[in-house]
């Protein structure tokens, strides 16, 4: 028979979010932990996991996973299944914006991500992040995740990944658009929309969020919102346990695809 702890982790849902020792992901692995949840501080920097850990309380627990990187998925999964035996939410937020010099300004960026002049092994780096590590980790984490009674990934995009708002000749980000970062999260929410698809008939749901413009290292702290502001709406797609598949969505609302 099973002590009464043993019993009480088996009820505890169990979370795991990628890049988690600082920003937005910070915030949403604050948010599930307040919420009763087990929570995996997704970080490459295993130190940089285990004081984010340490702040947000016992619920939290650092672990080195660089999304880039099979070996440290791997052995994240070896170390959930063993310790937690399932995973109920995936958050899949490591991100990055660039791969170029530190310290630019997001409108340096920019001008240097645009489609005519970026750096291909830039795109390429980016994109391993954002798109090929997204995929990698949610295959990896998938017998996990079919292990839990409601279980859910959560991909958090962005705004400008909406090709719908950026064709729009009013869209005030329209000129931000570009083949590095942009078009990344254009390329997640693909990949978002075919595992929603696939994972539709057994009952794991699948879903897009956008923090919104955040004020975080990913556009050089020039974000218009705090990370409180823009990890509300990901932390609201995470807690909910009855909620649609195949949805984007942010700040204000249902985003088009």
């Amino acid at each position: 028979m099973k002590n009464q702890s043993e019993v009480s982790k088996d009820k505890q849902p169990v979370a795991l979010v990628t890049g988690a020792n600082q920003g937005v992901g910070f915030q949403i692995a604050k948010a599930l932990a307040a919420n009763g949840y087990r929570v995996y501080v997704g970080s490459r920097n295993l130190g940089n996991g285990e004081k984010a850990a340490a702040e947000i309380g016992a619920n939290a627990h650092a672990i080195a996973l660089d999304v880039t990187k099979q070996p440290t998925i791997h052995a994240s999964v070896e170390r959930i299944e063993r310790e937690a035996g399932r995973l109920d939410l995936l958050v899949n937020n490591a991100a990055i914006s660039h791969a170029g010099k530190p310290g630019r300004t997001l409108e340096e960026v920019s001008a240097a991500n645009k489609a005519s002049r970026a750096s291909l092994d830039e795109v390429r780096t980016v994109w391993e992040t954002n798109v090929f590590g997204v995929i990698g980790v949610t295959q990896a984490m998938l017998p996990l995740l079919r292990k839990s009674q409601a279980a859910r990934i959560v991909n958090v995009s962005s705004g400008l990944g909406s090709l719908s708002w950026v064709v729009d000749p009013a869209c005030w980000a329209r000129d931000h658009f570009d083949v590095v970062y942009a078009a990344s999260k254009t390329a997640m929410n693909a990949v978002t929309m075919a595992f929603a698809i696939e994972l539709e008939k057994e009952n794991i749901k699948v879903n897009a969020v956008s923090p919104g413009f955040t004020a975080t290292a990913l556009n050089n702290f020039q974000g218009t919102d705090s990370v409180e502001v823009g990890s509300r709406e990901p932390v609201r797609v995470a807690l909910e346990t009855d909620g649609p598949t195949a949805a984007f969505t942010g700040p204000d609302g249902a985003l088009s695809w």
